[in-house]
C-alpha cells in the first residue's frame, strides 16, 4: 500500500509543514523602514541645530539669540525633512503602481516571453528545466500570483504601505525635533553664551555617541565604530561651524 501524502490545509500546506513553522519563530527586525527615518531625522536633527548653534556662539550671540534662531530652524528643518521623507515615499510608490501595470500588460499580451523569464529566474538558482517547469504552469495558471512573483523576483520590488509616505513624513519631522532639541535646551538654562555652548557640545556629543551606537546596533555594523563615526562627524560639522564664525568676525 502506497503511504499517504500529508494532509493538507487550504493554502495548499502541508500539515506537517504547518506544525514545523509553527514551532519555529523568525526573529528577524523587520522595521528597516522606519528605523532609517529615525536614523536620518535624529542624525540631521543632532548635527544641523548644533552646528548652527555652535556658529552663533563663535559670534557672540545672546543664548536668547541662539535659541531663538535654533528652535526657528529645529521648525523649519523638520518641516522640510518630512515634506522630502513623504515625497520620496510617495515617489517610490508611484513607480511600483507604474512597473506593477507595465507587468501586467506584459502578461496579457506577451505570456510566453513572461513565463520565459521566469524560467530564467528559476534557473539562476540552480533549478533544472523538468524541476521548474511545474511552477512555471502552475504561476501561469495563478495570474495574481504570477504578477507578485515577477515584481517581487524579476524588478526586486515590493508593495509599498498605502500610508507608508505619511508615515516617513511624521517619523522623520519628530526624529528631527527630538534630535534638535537637544544641543539647544541648554541655552534654555544658561544664559552666559560661553557656557552654554560647552555644556551644549558636552551633552550633544554624548548623545551622538549613543545614538551611533544604537544605530550601530539596529543596521548590523559595528556599534563602538558606528558610535565614534558619528559623534566625528557632529564634532566636525560644530567646530566648522564656530571656526567659521570667528573667521567672519575677525574679518
Amino acid at each position: 500500500m502506497a503511504a499517504s501524502s500529508p494532509a493538507a490545509n487550504n493554502n495548499g500546506t502541508p500539515t506537517t509543514e504547518r506544525a514545523l513553522l509553527s514551532q519555529h519563530t523568525e526573529k528577524h527586525f523587520t522595521a528597516g523602514e522606519v528605523v532609517r527615518d529615525i536614523i536620518i531625522g535624529v542624525s540631521d536633527g543632532l548635527t544641523v541645530p548644533f552646528a548652527l548653534a555652535a556658529g552663533l556662539s563663535g559670534a557672540d550671540a545672546s543664548s536668547s539669540i541662539v535659541l531663538t534662531a535654533g528652535i526657528a530652524e529645529v521648525v523649519a528643518g523638520a518641516i522640510s525633512m518630512g515634506l522630502g521623507g513623504y515625497l520620496a515615499a510617495k515617489s517610490e510608490a508611484d513607480h511600483y503602481k507604474m512597473e506593477l501595470k507595465r507587468e501586467q500588460d506584459e502578461i496579457v499580451n506577451v505570456p510566453d516571453t513572461e513565463a520565459a523569464e521566469i524560467a530564467e529566474i528559476l534557473a539562476q538558482y540552480g533549478i533544472q528545466p523538468e524541476e521548474y517547469a511545474p511552477v512555471v504552469n502552475a504561476l501561469r495558471r495563478k495570474p495574481q500570483a504570477w504578477l507578485d512573483f515577477m515584481m517581487k523576483f524579476e524588478l526586486g520590488l515590493e508593495k509599498p504601505d498605502p500610508k507608508r509616505a505619511w508615515q516617513s513624513a511624521l517619523t522623520i519631522a519628530v526624529a528631527y525635533a527630538v534630535g534638535g532639541l537637544v544641543p539647544l535646551s541648554p541655552y534654555m538654562f544658561i544664559s552666559h553664551v560661553q557656557k552654554a555652548v560647552i555644556v551644549s557640545v558636552g551633552i550633544t556629543l554624548i548623545a551622538l555617541l549613543i545614538f551611533g551606537y544604537i544605530k550601530g546596533r539596529f543596521t548590523g555594523n559595528k556599534p563602538i565604530k558606528s558610535a565614534i563615526e558619528t559623534c566625528l562627524i557632529g564634532a566636525i560639522a560644530s567646530a566648522a561651524a564656530f571656526g567659521m564664525a570667528k573667521l567672519v568676525q575677525m574679518i
